[in-house]
Protein backbone atom coordinates (compact mmCIF):
# COMPACT_ATOMS: atom_id res chain seq x y z
CA UNK A 1 0.00 0.00 0.00
CA UNK A 2 1.22 3.23 -0.80
CA UNK A 3 2.34 5.36 2.60
CA UNK A 4 0.27 8.80 2.76
CA UNK A 5 1.44 12.36 3.64
CA UNK A 6 0.86 11.65 7.23
CA UNK A 7 3.87 8.80 7.25
CA UNK A 8 6.37 11.25 5.72
CA UNK A 9 8.92 12.72 8.39
CA UNK A 10 10.55 16.54 9.04
CA UNK A 11 13.04 16.64 5.52
CA UNK A 12 11.35 13.81 3.04
CA UNK A 13 10.46 14.82 0.03
CA UNK A 14 7.87 12.98 -1.97
CA UNK A 15 5.43 13.49 -5.19
CA UNK A 16 1.55 13.25 -4.43
CA UNK A 17 0.15 10.38 -6.51
CA UNK A 18 -3.71 10.35 -5.28
CA UNK A 19 -6.35 11.96 -3.31
CA UNK A 20 -8.63 10.06 -1.83
CA UNK A 21 -11.80 9.62 0.95
CA UNK A 22 -13.90 12.44 2.05
CA UNK A 23 -15.55 14.63 -1.09
CA UNK A 24 -15.27 17.18 1.49
CA UNK A 25 -11.93 16.90 2.34
CA UNK A 26 -10.88 16.28 -1.56
CA UNK A 27 -11.95 19.38 -2.69
CA UNK A 28 -10.41 21.50 0.05
CA UNK A 29 -6.99 20.07 -0.39
CA UNK A 30 -7.42 20.72 -4.57
CA UNK A 31 -9.04 24.21 -3.45
CA UNK A 32 -5.38 24.91 -1.45
CA UNK A 33 -3.03 23.98 -4.74
CA UNK A 34 -2.45 20.25 -3.79
CA UNK A 35 -2.72 18.43 -7.09
CA UNK A 36 -1.67 14.81 -8.35
CA UNK A 37 1.75 14.49 -9.83
CA UNK A 38 3.04 17.28 -7.58
CA UNK A 39 6.08 17.28 -5.39
CA UNK A 40 5.85 18.15 -1.79
CA UNK A 41 8.14 18.41 1.02
CA UNK A 42 7.50 17.93 4.86
CA UNK A 43 8.44 21.42 6.69
CA UNK A 44 7.66 20.58 10.11
CA UNK A 45 5.16 18.84 11.79
CA UNK A 46 3.65 20.08 15.55
CA UNK A 47 4.78 18.89 18.52
CA UNK A 48 1.41 16.49 19.16
CA UNK A 49 1.62 16.05 15.53
CA UNK A 50 -1.06 18.45 14.30
CA UNK A 51 -1.10 20.25 12.19
CA UNK A 52 1.90 19.04 9.38
CA UNK A 53 3.85 22.05 7.21
CA UNK A 54 4.26 21.12 3.89
CA UNK A 55 5.42 22.67 0.90
CA UNK A 56 4.29 22.69 -2.46
CA UNK A 57 5.84 24.49 -5.33
CA UNK A 58 6.38 28.01 -4.19
CA UNK A 59 3.59 27.55 -1.48
CA UNK A 60 3.74 26.50 2.10
CA UNK A 61 0.35 24.99 3.57
CA UNK A 62 -0.57 23.12 6.94
CA UNK A 63 -3.01 20.16 7.08
CA UNK A 64 -4.19 17.99 9.80
CA UNK A 65 -3.07 14.66 10.28
CA UNK A 66 -6.72 13.38 8.95
CA UNK A 67 -6.17 15.68 5.82
CA UNK A 68 -2.83 14.31 5.22
CA UNK A 69 -3.84 10.82 5.72
CA UNK A 70 -6.14 11.26 2.14
CA UNK A 71 -2.70 12.43 0.57
CA UNK A 72 -1.07 8.99 -1.16
CA UNK A 73 2.15 9.85 -1.80
CA UNK A 74 5.29 7.98 -3.85
CA UNK A 75 7.44 5.43 -1.63
CA UNK A 76 10.48 6.90 -2.78
CA UNK A 77 11.17 9.02 0.22
CA UNK A 78 14.41 10.68 0.28
CA UNK A 79 15.51 13.68 2.68
CA UNK A 80 15.86 17.14 0.81
CA UNK A 81 19.12 18.65 0.21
Amino acid sequence: MMPSLNDLRVGQRATVIAIEGDPAIMQRIFEMGLLEGEVIEVLAIAPMGDPIEIRCGANRMSLRRREAAAVRVSDGLAAAP
